[in-house]
């Protein structure tokens, strides 16, 4: 069995002023730090094999300080874990797109990487990243809306409607050849008072 820890990185300005990042290589913000780090004590309660990441800044970034607290020191960097490419609609706010495309905009291309093509790339590099970790534990810092089309691939009974929060821990793993998904979307260590799980 290997086991998974998906994680969307920490918040950025872009986060906060609701526009779309896509590919567009944005850092951290400092709340985006500071949730990073709550992340890595709440990872660090356990033993973990290896930590991949997108190669954009703002994973790469929560990647950092998740390993830095852990003691792993290397982070294998992989571009299929970028974010869903946005094309046109990369740095937009939603009354920026109504205002410029209409409110119908969402019903058109404007060079935005196709759901299936998320979901094929995703799950690819889920895949081999777990035949590199037979029997292990591995943490993945990637994107909401990739690592949502990747789930869609692996476990696709799992409902998956829920936009991922900032440093939120989804977990799944591979036994006997399926995927099962046993946490989507827990980000109580940015509550510390709650009891952690």
């Amino acid at each position: 069995m290997t086991q998974f820890a998906l994680i969307r990185h920490g918040s950025t300005a872009w986060n906060k002023e609701k526009r779309s990042q896509g590919q567009t290589d944005n850092p951290l913000d400092q709340e985006g730090r500071e949730q990073a780090v709550l992340l890595a004590e709440r990872l660090s309660s356990e033993s973990w094999d290896a930590i991949y990441s997108s190669d954009l800044g703002r994973a790469h970034e929560t990647a950092k300080i998740i390993s830095e607290r852990l003691g792993i020191s290397e982070i294998h960097l992989d571009p299929r874990l970028r974010e869903m490419g946005g094309g046109q609609v990369e740095g937009t706010t939603e009354a920026e797109r109504i205002a410029k495309w209409g409110p119908e905009w969402s019903t058109l291309e404007l060079g935005r990487e196709a759901a299936e093509a998320g979901t094929m790339r995703g799950s690819a590099a889920i895949e081999d990243i777990c035949k590199e970790h037979p029997d292990g534990k591995v943490i993945v810092v990637s994107h909401g809306a990739i690592l949502r089309n990747t789930l869609r691939g692996l476990v696709p009974a799992l409902d998956v409607s829920t936009k991922l929060s900032n440093t939120s821990i989804t977990r799944i793993e591979k036994k006997a050849g399926s995927w099962a998904c046993e946490l989507y979307n827990c980000s109580v260590h940015l509550n510390p008072s709650e009891d952690s799980i």
